[in-house]
């Protein structure tokens, strides 16, 4: 089976070189532990073309498999008895449900068709970014010429303990997952507390809150400013995120606050602190050239775990320094 995967990761890489009518190349196929499709169980049709190289010479291969819709399904023998739509298919072959670790939105069906099965799943996506998926989870990217282990599990469970709130901590990684696919930057702050003293909890949040945010950016004062002359400010705009816990917003809404520039700032109960604020820091100068976010980062992480996205489609961990990246 090394030799199919291997074949297949090579079509893509081929069709990673070439464009299509002026436009980037995007591809999948999605590689079955067995010989029969799931889906479809035993077929009067026997394949009998190769998933090779050769394929990307047929301009209808850029047409008929997207990889972010429609996939190349291929057999344990590297033959090709189908192309599907990957939500259909795991509706047939009872691959719905939810995914144990977040998954960027345009490839969860994809991280499904590979949960509690042998399956692999490899997309090139628009980005020239190969992706594979297994078990339910991204494990490899390759990008800039180089293979990536991601071990995306292990480093959600860091980032769950850290935060010391599931709900909220699947809502801010499953948010910066997509960011990072869209390639749009991103910070989250969560401040921390102490659990086992509540009041000293909130003493602890609320001065990382004063040290991190300016009180015209806090969600948590009031705001004394009357728009006059039809002129409001931004702090008008979120009137209605005061006081709000973030698990209890539609993740749209969510994702759309972290698209603003500045950080979202929540306690470790989920409240809204500050959304699109620039953080107040003295970030080491060492870091500095990396950029402000990176900077603010790294200052910002002695009050609590931070979650960065770059505009390049990293994904960064700090508590108290860097943990990881993805």
């Amino acid at each position: 089976r090394a030799d199919v995967i291997a074949q297949a990761i090579d079509v893509l890489r081929v069709a990673a070189l070439s464009r299509y009518e002026n436009r980037e190349i995007s591809s999948g196929v999605l590689l079955l532990d067995s010989d029969l499709d799931p889906a479809r169980g035993a077929c009067g049709i026997v394949p009998t073309l190769d998933y090779a190289e050769g394929l990307t010479s047929v301009k209808s291969f850029y047409r008929l498999s997207d990889g972010l819709h429609t996939t190349f399904l291929v057999n344990g023998e590297g033959k090709v008895p189908d192309i599907v739509d990957v939500e259909e298919w795991d509706a047939r072959a009872g691959a719905r449900g939810s995914l144990e670790v977040p998954v960027a939105a345009p490839y969860q069906a994809h991280a499904r068709a590979t949960h509690g099965n042998h399956h692999i799943s490899i997309i090139l996506t628009p980005s020239h970014e190969i992706r594979v998926f297994a078990e339910g989870a991204q494990v490899f990217t390759f990008r800039n010429a180089t293979w990536h282990l991601l071990d995306i599990s292990a480093k959600y469970d860091l980032w769950t303990r850290a935060v010391g709130n599931a709900p909220q901590a699947r809502l801010i990684y499953q948010t910066a997952l997509d960011l990072a696919d869209m390639r749009q930057g991103a910070l989250f702050v969560v401040l921390r507390g102490d659990e086992s003293d509540p009041a000293e909890g909130l003493g602890v949040a609320a001065e990382g809150l004063s040290k991190l945010v300016a009180p015209a950016d806090r969600l948590d004062l009031p705001h004394d400013h009357e728009p006059t002359d039809g002129r409001i400010d931004r702090r008008d705009l979120l009137h209605f995120a005061a006081g709000r816990i973030a698990t209890e917003l539609s993740p749209d809404v969510f994702r759309a606050l972290a698209t603003m520039d500045g950080a979202i700032v929540t306690d470790r109960a989920g409240r809204l602190l500050a959304a699109g604020a620039i953080l107040l820091h003295s970030g080491p100068a060492s870091v500095e050239i990396e950029g402000a976010r990176t900077a603010a980062a790294f200052s910002a992480a002695q009050y609590g775990p931070i979650l960065k996205v770059s505009e390049d489609g990293h994904m960064t961990c700090f508590d108290r320094g860097r943990l990881w990246e993805i």
